[in-house]
């Protein structure tokens, strides 16, 4: 009986070795340690895979937003810009989410000195906290060693990413590149942003602006998530671009009376970031040939990769790129333009 109780407790501790042994060799989330040039591995869900990119890949720049900021290639940008980048995208992330990720890389990387930031242009008017998400791999994020026992014995990491890997690399597939990490390859156009777009058929009263709450929104929304992060890194440089949406986005705010509220927030937001001498802020809110061409777009909001190409070319040349001196004027502009545009000629064709 005791020979037996041994052998099932030696059997015990071998299975629970190999087990470990197992998780930290194949790694699928990077919480250990970096990539093996000898392992296939799958790029697949951001939530557990960026904060080990941050943590243990070779980098200087990190590329991050949301699904805006997915088509980016890290290629390109190492190309344009003689860097060195990672991608690290959160689909459907509020600016909190983003900052605090950022905030974990700029900790635990001093050479972490370029950040390129797609802010959501139609996030600018929510709550400093606002979050979708449920069910954070916290214990993927902290350093604390005990909580790793969910990483190694979570039947979730086995079947998504344990496995996966281990049958890439067994079969001689190649692993998921940083280009193709978080990509996504959709048809665009003209059918295909309609299909997705619901306009209301009478058109609201256009409300003046915000209200003080909202301009307190928008406010705390910028400064705790993006000034705060970036004056507590002044020797980062961190590239932002408010996102270009459609036309067909425009026409939303016209119809639902948004757009004035629209412009006082980014007014709020532009004025905020441009007191950080770190921040180059880009709008590309004029750049019509892209906007008005549904050729672009997948649906009213999001561009095709072609654009996330075009927009990385753009700030390398200072295209588009917001000062003091200039944003006054450049945002009176935008007001004028999307306030008088003929919206009606968009459905004729």
């Amino acid at each position: 009986m005791r020979k037996w109780a041994i052998g099932c407790l030696m059997t015990i501790i071998a299975i629970t070795l190999v087990i470990i042994a197992t998780v930290w060799i194949i790694d699928p989330y990077f919480h250990f340690h970096k990539p093996f040039s000898f392992v296939s591995y799958r790029l697949y869900d951001e939530r557990y895979t960026n904060d080990g990119i941050s943590r243990h890949f070779d980098y200087d720049t990190i590329i991050t937003g949301t699904s805006m900021a997915q088509n980016f290639k890290p290629s390109e940008a190492d190309q344009i810009f003689g860097v060195k980048s990672v991608k690290e995208t959160f689909s459907g992330a509020g600016f909190k989410e983003l900052s605090e990720n950022l905030d974990r890389a700029l900790r635990r990387n001093e050479n972490l000195k370029t950040i390129i930031w797609s802010v959501d242009f139609n996030a600018l008017i929510r709550d400093k906290d606002y979050d979708i998400y449920d069910g954070y791999p916290e214990y993927l994020y902290d350093d604390n060693l005990f909580n790793d026992v969910c990483y190694v014995f979570n039947k979730e990491i086995w079947y998504e990413g344990v496995i996966p890997n281990l049958v890439m690399t067994l079969t001689g597939q190649e692993r998921t590149t940083l280009d193709a990490y978080s990509a996504w390859d959709k048809e665009l156009g003209y059918e295909h942003v309609m299909s997705g777009y619901d306009r209301w058929e009478e058109r609201a009263e256009m409300r003046p602006g915000l209200s003080a709450e909202e301009e307190t929104m928008v406010e705390e929304n910028i400064r705790q998530n993006i000034v705060e992060l970036a004056n507590r890194y002044p020797n980062t440089t961190f590239y932002l671009f408010y996102t270009p949406y459609s036309i067909c986005w425009w026409d939303y705010l016209n119809q639902e009376g948004l757009m004035l509220q629209q412009f006082e927030a980014e007014r709020i937001a532009t004025s905020l970031l441009l007191e950080c001498p770190n921040i180059r802020l880009y709008n590309f809110n004029n750049r019509y040939d892209l906007i008005l061409d549904f050729d672009n777009y997948r649906d009213k909001e999001h561009y095709g990769a072609h654009v996330n190409s075009w927009i990385l070319q753009w700030i390398a040349d200072g295209e588009g790129l917001v000062t003091l001196d200039n944003y006054e004027e450049l945002l009176e502009q935008e007001r004028q333009y999307f306030l008088n545009y003929d919206y009606e000629e968009i459905f004729n064709e």
